[in-house]
């Protein structure tokens, strides 16, 4: 009775977490535009969608932004994650504690931060104030997901490479780098997946003209959401679902080999 009980809380859990989403999906096939009535199949809204300039720019620019971020906060946190494994414990602890603020904030207070510190600057905010601002957010997560995979290495190899005569740098692509890749990958990751979910560092820090989706899908609701939205939503948690996939695959296939 307990087990039961157990998987039936389980599946209440992801009904809760699935159902808006799969709803949207159900929507954006709707001929009409109303989300109370069904107007019958239709891939209406993937056309306009398509056709929509405004919403083509703000996906390429919320993609554009999601990988350029991602990447940059990856080298970095990878760097700093490297770093700070080297550093003496009570040097380590205190950088953390300083990484780990913008996860701690809310992001009211990033994001206003960020954008006096643009304005003290002088730069105006547009794509560059944008692509910064997501990118200091997403190197703290990038460090923790990096941190765990250094402390369960063993080092004695990279030293004993170094011993060989292999340099500091090919020791560390040739031995350290693939032993932390999945860490590397995880936090190459969730940055993506932070820039695209966030809006209110991302509203603070844009200038005229330049919008990603989050910030037009909350300026569309004063004149009523365009069902556009839901084809869009659709189209990206497809491809999440594609991507998380493949990943899932690899995974096994190498566990397989292993």
């Amino acid at each position: 009775m307990k087990k039961r009980l157990s998987r039936l809380y389980f599946y209440l859990v992801l009904l809760f977490l699935y159902a808006p989403i799969l709803t949207l999906v159900v929507l954006s096939f709707n001929n009409n535009k109303s989300r109370a009535k069904w107007g019958g199949f239709s891939l209406r809204w993937y056309n306009e969608l398509f056709h929509n300039a405004t919403m083509m720019k703000a996906l390429w620019i919320t993609v554009s932004v999601a990988l350029i971020a991602a990447l940059i906060s990856t080298v970095i946190g990878t760097v700093s994650a490297i770093a700070l494994h080297k550093c003496r414990p009570r040097i380590r602890k205190a950088l953390l504690d300083v990484t780990y603020v913008p996860m701690m904030n809310s992001d009211i207070v990033t994001g206003v931060s960020l954008m006096l510190l643009f304005a003290f600057l002088r730069i105006e905010r547009g794509f560059l104030t944008l692509l910064l601002s997501h990118i200091t957010f997403c190197i703290p997560y990038v460090i923790l997901a990096i941190l765990p995979k250094l402390y369960g290495i063993n080092m004695s190899v990279y030293e004993a490479a170094l011993d060989l005569g292999a340099t500091p740098f090919k020791a560390y692509t040739r031995i350290l780098i693939p032993e932390i890749m999945p860490g590397i990958i995880s936090g190459f990751l969730m940055s993506i997946t932070l820039s695209i979910d966030d809006f209110v560092i991302s509203f603070f820090n844009t200038g005229h003209g330049v919008q990603n989706i989050s910030i037009l899908v909350n300026s569309s609701k004063k004149v009523g959401i365009n069902p556009a939205n839901y084809a869009l939503s659709a189209l990206m948690f497809g491809a999440v679902i594609i991507i998380l996939l493949i990943m899932n695959f690899k995974d096994s296939k190498r566990s397989n080999v292993q």
